[in-house]
């Protein structure tokens, strides 16, 4: 019944990785932002001229697939990849790298962290780019792991993150006193040394290392790090790889279209959020805003809702949750317009409303007031007041994902209930 519909914006929040150029300097450009997230809380003016639109409500439109030479470039090839993780994993990272690249270094660590955090959902394939033009011994580190390799695909990825975690002290090595390093690491690690260095000098291995920077430049490969997720994912394209990864898994609830129009716009429904810090009534305005409330009654029906955190917390302005990745980037699978009326406006605590990224953007997530916020009329759809549990909503642990790092986990949604009366 539901799929993955993911609308692909092109949203940069922030800077993913930096890059190493592939043929001139290190590029540390930093990528500013653009615009606001998928349904997220926008807190500027909006002037709405003339009547609005009748309301609408759309299913995402299909996903975006991979073109046939991004997939016969960007698909795993277990002959000749040097792959980790699941093969039937529902996500599968392509990283073309270099080993002296700083920001692969930083890459590699966030992939160590994905896949712990996803065993199950993620693999890896690496790549290598090694940049001759700017990093001496970008090419006799890729002889370095691929000798390792040839005794154990563990010994290559021992290599692998040994290389990465001691990139700044080996950096500044000749070649010469490089090679030596690397033949006594190979036997720190218990590979047979002497086998070791006979293979990081083979005219195979060379060989490989070298046309790995050929055929890098040959596709057009920008720099590195450079990553593609399932033969179609530019990370660029998003915030960081987890929200991309939750954005993903988020297929398995997603819906494929709009939900009927069932409710009875005459008729009182209360909805009882169960949250872990106690319970919230809220009064849902099905007569101003039948579209919002129909959705959310067909959510909460639905599970959509349930073990779900309160991702954005900014005390003295909103609380906000509603999406399941718990990225601020989630949707249903459909989306819907304002309902917006000159009756209801931002005047108070205790309002339920809409978060969205543009007045047709509507879809799941929604927030609760904590104070008047008139910079918000007329752009947010208000469906619904809270009756009971204000002081719930105040306990809400705050959490401002822009803060950066080391966010205290969001309070959860146990349940949503609805009583018709």
């Amino acid at each position: 019944m539901k799929k993955l519909t993911l609308i692909l914006s092109v949203v940069i929040l922030s800077t993913l990785l930096g890059a190493c150029g592939a043929a001139g300097a290190i590029q540390t450009e930093q990528v500013q932002p653009t615009e606001q997230p998928a349904a997220s809380l926008d807190v500027s003016s909006v002037e709405v001229e003339g009547p609005p639109p009748p309301p609408t409500c759309i299913p995402n439109p299909p996903r975006p697939a991979p073109n046939e030479q991004d997939l016969a470039v960007f698909s795993p090839n277990p002959e000749t990849d040097w792959i980790k993780g699941p093969e039937d994993a529902a996500i599968t990272i392509i990283e073309y790298a270099d080993f002296q690249c700083p920001y692969c270094s930083v890459t590699s660590e966030n992939l160590k962290v994905l896949m712990e955090k996803y065993p199950d959902d993620v693999r890896v394939v690496y790549r290598h780019f090694p940049l001759a033009s700017i990093h001496d011994k970008a090419i006799p580190a890729a002889q370095a792991v691929e000798a390792a390799g040839l005794q154990s695909k563990d010994a290559f990825w021992a290599f692998h993150d040994l290389l990465y975690e001691t990139q700044g002290a080996w950096s500044g090595y000749s070649i010469e006193d490089f090679e030596d390093w690397v033949v006594d690491v190979a036997s720190e690690l218990g590979l047979d040394p002497i086998r070791f260095e006979t293979d990081y000098n083979s005219e195979a291995i060379v060989s490989k290392a070298e046309a790995a920077w050929v055929d890098g430049q040959s596709l057009g490969i920008p720099g590195t790090p450079y990553i593609k997720i399932n033969s179609l994912y530019d990370p660029q394209d998003f915030p960081d790889l987890f929200t991309l990864v939750e954005w993903i898994k988020l297929e398995e609830i997603q819906f494929t279209s709009c939900p009927p129009l069932t409710i009875d716009q005459e008729a009182t429904y209360l909805a009882t959020v169960e949250t872990d810090q106690g319970s919230i009534v809220i009064e849902l305005f099905a007569d101003q805003a039948p579209l919002a409330v129909n959705s959310f009654v067909y959510l909460a029906d639905n599970g959509w809702f349930d073990g779900i955190t309160f991702h954005r917390v900014l005390p003295g302005f909103v609380a906000q949750t509603g999406d399941p990745s718990g990225t601020g980037f989630g949707n249903p699978g459909y989306r819907f317009s304002n309902e917006v009326t000159d009756e209801l406006v931002f005047d108070r605590a205790g309002l339920v409303a809409m978060a969205n990224s543009g007045p047709e953007s509507n879809g799941s997530q929604f927030f609760i007031t904590y104070a008047p916020a008139p910079s918000l009329n007329g752009g947010y759809t208000i469906f619904g007041e809270v009756m009971e549990g204000m002081e719930v909503v105040q306990a809400i642990t705050p959490r401002d994902p822009q803060a950066g790092v080391d966010l205290p986990p969001g309070d959860l949604i146990i349940s949503v209930t609805i009583e018709k009366q």
